[in-house]
């Protein structure tokens, strides 16, 4: 009797654990469809993304305050998370959407995994599996066929670094969180960092560095008293910039924590890869941005590279616990998107 009342929570929080991780992965993937219009419109790309990053930070103050002793246990981490995964993923992924696809900016961020692995290898000079090289070249020719290389790479050469350089700041933190929010050992131990105060962290300090470089006094706030264009349809400017912070930032990255608590964090990892496919999508029927057959196909290339070379990443060292964020990669671990 208390075995099968075992089974069914346990079939309970699964399912519960799958319905919020995708939740998280269609508000993640939201945030790009979101945000486009609004840069469309007249707003910078670095505005945008202080917006977000203000307004979601300012959400989750109170999850700040609960977890204010993480400023002193885990300082490094917590600028770590701020400044890679908050401020520089969202500033270089909008900047990118000013120039190239949502789609293909994603795809482009999801060769982190790859770009993990070549850390590791050729960095820490620690060996990787040949999964993991089967991964990265899978990864690398999908990208190949989205940028469609062989027409002398049809979209903008600025949008596609900037595309990258969001990917490498999910690295730098991937590499961070390896060594920050894992559990000590011995006199003056400390737990594992608890990912919702890194979050809500994470994003005031975002927000704190994007206030340097955005300068947001300079924003065109009249933008925000106009409507924006989604294919064609008005939308009120100030709804779209709601959603960006209310769905695409607190829930998306509460819904994601929580999921992981519930699953395996490989179960979560795999649902997360669903953002990359979800904004797609949303692109396509919101935005009118149609990709290619071959960029489809290349796009599932890539994240089937991406998800073997995810599942290839070295894990933490013996009794350390799992990174505290990340959607791909070594983060992956928590299931939680630095986007």
């Amino acid at each position: 009797m208390h075995a099968d009342s075992s089974l069914r929570d346990a079939s309970r929080a699964r399912t519960s654990g799958l319905a919020l991780a995708l939740v998280s992965a269609c508000a993640f993937g939201s945030s790009g469809v979101a945000a486009k219009p609004l840069i469309e419109a007249g707003l910078e790309p670095l505005h945008v993304t202080w917006l977000r990053a203000a307004g979601g930070a300012l959400v989750l103050l109170p999850l700040a305050w609960r977890h204010r002793a993480l400023v002193r246990e885990r300082l490094w981490l917590l600028l770590g998370f701020g400044l890679l995964a908050v401020a520089g993923v969202q500033a270089f992924y909008f900047t990118a959407l000013s120039r190239i696809p949502v789609g293909v900016a994603l795809l482009i961020e999801y060769l982190a995994p790859a770009l993990v692995l070549v850390w590791v290898r050729f960095v820490q000079r620690r060996p990787v599996t040949r999964a993991a090289a089967v991964g990265m070249v899978l990864a690398v020719a999908g990208l190949s066929c989205v940028v469609e290389v062989w027409a002398g790479l049809r979209l903008d050469g600025l949008g596609l670094l900037l595309a990258l350089g969001a990917a490498c700041c999910q690295v730098g933190y991937f590499v961070l969180s390896d060594h920050g929010s894992t559990a000590e050992e011995g006199e003056g131990a400390r737990k594992p960092a608890d990912p919702m105060g890194v979050i809500a962290y994470g994003l005031l300090i975002g927000a704190l560095a994007l206030t340097v470089v955005a300068r947001p006094w300079r924003t065109d706030w009249a933008v925000l008293g106009r409507s924006a264009e989604l294919n064609g349809t008005a939308v009120a400017a100030p709804l779209l910039l709601v959603w960006i912070v209310l769905v695409a930032t607190a829930t998306a990255y509460l819904t994601g924590v929580l999921a992981v608590r519930l699953l395996s964090p490989p179960v979560a990892g795999v649902v997360a890869c669903l953002e990359a496919v979800i904004a797609t999508v949303l692109a396509w029927v919101l935005l009118g941005e149609h990709l290619s057959a071959v960029q489809l196909l290349g796009g599932a290339v890539v994240l089937a590279g991406a998800f073997i070379a995810q599942r290839s990443t070295p894990k933490a060292r013996p009794g350390a616990s799992a990174p505290v964020a990340g959607s791909t990669g070594a983060g992956a671990e928590e299931g939680v998107s630095a986007r």
